[in-house]
C-alpha cells in the first residue's frame, strides 16, 4: 500500500473563466498539487499559501459511544442509498464535527482502500469497536447484508447508550447532592461553628451535650482537616486502582450493587435488557448461538451476569437448550425463560429476545423515573439532618439562656 501523505489546507485566491475573483480553503498534499487541481477546475490562481495553524490548539475531543452509534446509522443510510463503502466513509468522515472521529473514519477508509475488509479495518481499533461490533459487521459482509446489519448495530447502540445515560443521570443527582451537603457541612464546621464556640466561651455557661459534640467535631476538623482530604483521595485512588485491576473486587462490587434496594433492581433489569438486546441482534445476524453468547457476556455491563452467560455458553455447547441453561443461573426471571422457550420452539428466538429487551428497557425507564422521585425526599431529609442539626446545635445554648432569663 502506498504511503499516506498528510493532507494540508491551503488558502487560495484566483479568478474563474468569467474573471470573477474566488477564494477559499483547498486541501492537498502540497502547494503544487493544490495549484494544479485548481487550474484543472478552471481557476487562475493569483495567491496561495499554507493555512496557518492556530496558536492555541483546542483540546482533543474524545470519541464517545454516542459518536459510534451515529456513525453506524449514517453508514447504514449511505449503503442503503447505494453509495459505495469507500465513498460513504469519505462523506461521513469529512462531515463529522468531532475531529478525532473524523480522523478515525478517514483512517478506516485508507485501510479499506488498501485492501482490508470493513471488519478487518474495525478489528484494528478495539478501543472503539468491540468484538460484538466487529463480529456483526463480519457476518453482514459475508452474507451480503452489511447495510441491514449496520442498521441493527445502530439501533442496538442507540438503545444501550440511552439506557446508560438514564441510569447515570438517576445516580449522579443524589451523589452530587450528597457531595454538596458534605462540603457545606465541612464549611460550617470549620468556619461558622468556631465563631459560635468563642461566643459561648465568653458566657462561661455549660453547653448542652449536643452542642459540645458539634464543637468538639469542629475543633477536630480545624486541626486534622488534612486527614479527611487524604482519606478521601486515598479512598478514591484505591477504589479506582482495584476497579481497573481486580476482577474479584469487581465481582464483589457488582454482586453488592445488585442487592442494593431500588438501585439493584434497576441494574438487574438493565443487565437483562442488554443481554436480550445483544443476543437478539446477533441471532438475527445469523451468528451461531455459542459464538454469540461469548460476545453477549461482555455486553451485560455486570460481571455477575457476564459469568452467568459464559456458564450458559458451556451448557449450550454441550447440547443443552438455552432456556435450561438460563434456569441454572437463577438470575433470569421465569417470564424471560418462558419467552426464550417459546422462541426456541417456534424458531423465532431473535424476535422473542427483542420483545424481552423492549419490555425490560421500558421497565428500566419507569424505575429510573421512580428513583428520581423517591430520592428527592430522601435527599431533603439528609440535607435537613446535616445542616439543620448544626444550626440547632448552635442555637440550643441561646434557647437555654433565654429560658433561664
Amino acid at each position: 500500500m502506498a504511503e499516506q501523505t498528510e493532507q494540508l489546507d491551503f488558502l487560495w485566491e484566483g479568478k474563474d473563466k468569467t474573471g470573477k475573483i474566488n477564494k477559499g480553503v483547498f486541501p492537498a498534499k502540497s502547494e503544487a498539487v493544490a495549484k494544479a487541481e485548481l487550474r484543472r477546475q478552471g481557476y487562475r490562481v493569483t495567491k496561495i499559501k499554507l493555512k496557518p495553524k492556530p496558536l492555541f490548539k483546542s483540546r482533543v475531543k474524545a470519541i464517545t459511544p454516542g459518536d459510534i452509534a451515529v456513525f453506524s446509522r449514517q453508514l447504514a443510510t449511505m449503503l442503503k442509498a447505494g453509495v459505495p463503502l469507500v465513498q460513504s466513509f469519505d462523506i461521513v468522515g469529512k462531515g463529522h464535527e468531532n475531529p478525532s472521529m473524523q480522523e478515525l473514519l478517514l483512517s478506516i477508509k485508507a485501510d479499506i482502500e488498501g485492501g482490508d475488509t470493513l471488519a478487518e479495518a474495525l478489528n484494528k481499533r478495539p478501543l472503539y469497536f468491540d468484538e460484538l461490533f466487529c463480529n456483526l459487521v463480519e457476518a453482514g459482509e459475508q452474507a451480503g447484508v452489511l447495510e441491514t446489519l449496520l442498521d441493527k448495530i445502530a439501533t442496538y447502540k442507540e438503545k444501550t447508550e440511552s439506557m446508560k445515560k438514564k441510569i447515570k443521570k438517576a445516580l449522579t443527582y443524589p451523589i452530587a447532592v450528597v457531595a454538596v451537603a458534605f462540603i457545606v457541612t465541612t464549611i460550617l464546621l470549620v468556619f461558622v461553628v468556631p465563631v459560635f464556640a468563642d461566643l459561648f466561651k465568653s458566657f462561661g455557661a455549660d453547653l448542652p451535650a449536643f452542642t459540645q459534640m458539634v464543637v468538639a467535631m469542629s475543633e477536630w476538623m480545624q486541626v486534622y482537616w488534612w486527614v479527611i482530604i487524604v482519606s478521601v483521595v486515598a479512598t478514591v485512588y484505591t477504589f479506582g486502582y482495584f476497579k481497573k485491576r481486580s476482577r474479584n473486587f469487581n465481582h464483589f462490587l457488582d454482586r453488592v450493587l445488585l442487592k442494593v434496594p431500588v438501585v439493584g433492581l434497576i441494574l438487574n433489569k438493565s443487565a437483562i435488557a442488554r443481554f436480550a438486546r445483544t443476543l437478539s441482534t446477533m441471532s438475527a445476524a445469523g451468528v451461531p448461538l455459542v459464538d454469540a453468547l461469548e460476545s453477549v457476556s461482555g455486553a451485560c455491563g455486570n460481571i455477575v451476569y457476564a459469568d452467568a452467560v459464559m456458564k450458559m455458553r458451556e451448557d449450550v455447547s454441550t447440547g443443552h437448550r438455552l432456556q435450561f441453561a438460563m434456569s441454572q443461573t437463577q438470575l433470569f426471571p421465569h417470564m424471560v425463560q418462558q419467552m426464550i422457550a417459546i422462541g426456541e420452539e417456534s424458531g423465532s428466538i431473535d424476535a422473542m429476545l427483542s420483545k424481552v429487551a423492549d419490555f425490560y428497557e421500558e421497565e428500566v425507564d419507569n424505575l429510573v423515573d421512580n428513583l428520581s422521585s423517591l430520592m428527592e425526599p430522601i435527599i431533603m431529609v439528609i440535607l435537613g439532618t446535616l445542616v439543620g442539626g448544626l444550626v440547632v446545635a448552635m442555637y440550643l445554648p441561646i434557647f437555654k439562656m433565654g429560658s433561664a432569663i
